[in-house]
């Protein structure tokens, strides 16, 4: 499933039976963490069948996408793997502060190939030689891989692993890399790796606690549809977004607690 995804940051299109063309018809273009792509990608769907709104979705890396959307991208909706990033955008009046949601809590696990040969159990076998490439996301601008670094260092194993690393541009493409056989394991998103074909296993968030992935959304302030917007968080963690986000393995507000 994943070795389908090849593209990342790409625009998926998910039209309604209504007319788009119509100017006073509300169409939302929402930027989203790389790590949503499988729960939106079924989420987004289910509220056009619901509303009539089409939705447009920009998957990325967080930081790459909060960039876009300060220099001025068409944006609708912003959600972001780490609350952090809206909350500085938030602070720019470039989102609207009250509009600031936590929306779920993300995890991250130790990936391979299931016949790859190599199954580690904890990250402190990532130490050993056979592993020599490594996939993360960019800690640079990636909150998954700023999590990932986070438990390499902890873990005691950063300085024997840094130069075995290989960086992805965001958490779905760090996937790839492993996935393909660029690299023989990669650190990713519980959410990815529970819809792929692949061998995995959990990261404690001990590991991780300067970088929880707390997840948050908003709305830029310059979407012209504030109101549909507004609908579509509400749909997310409504009955229906609910049970697809816990699907994917998101930690949800109501239930927050880590294991």
């Amino acid at each position: 499933m994943a070795r389908g995804w090849c593209v990342f940051l790409m625009t998926i299109l998910l039209l309604s039976g209504c007319n788009a063309e119509q100017p006073d018809t509300a169409s939302l273009t929402i930027a989203a963490a790389a790590d949503l792509m499988p729960a939106f990608t079924e989420i987004g769907p289910l509220f056009t069948a619901q509303t009539g709104i089409p939705v447009v979705f920009n998957f990325g890396s967080t930081g790459q996408l909060a960039q876009q959307i300060e220099r001025g991208a068409p944006v609708d909706l912003f959600y972001a793997a780490n609350r952090s990033f809206i909350e500085d955008l938030a602070a720019q009046q470039i989102v609207d502060p009250s509009s600031l949601t936590v929306y779920a809590q993300g995890r991250i696990t130790i990936w391979t190939r299931t016949d790859s040969g190599l199954q580690p159990q904890q990250i402190s076998d990532l130490a050993d030689p056979a592993y020599q490439r490594i996939a993360i996301a960019n800690p640079e601008h990636a909150p998954y891989g700023q999590a990932a670094r986070e438990a390499l260092e902890r873990s005691g194993i950063w300085a024997a692993v840094q130069d075995r690393l290989v960086f992805g541009e965001n958490v779905a493409q760090t996937l790839t890399l492993a996935d393909t056989g660029n690299v023989e394991v990669a650190i990713v998103a519980l959410s990815l790796s529970v819809q792929s074909n692949g061998y995995w296993v959990l990261i404690p968030t001990e590991l991780h606690p300067d970088h929880p992935l707390i997840q948050a959304a908003g709305i830029v302030r310059s979407s012209r549809y504030p109101t549909a917007a507004r609908q579509f968080m509400e749909f997310v963690n409504g009955p229906q977004g609910r049970p697809v986000m816990e699907k994917y393995g998101f930690v949800l507000p109501a239930t927050s607690q880590t294991r």
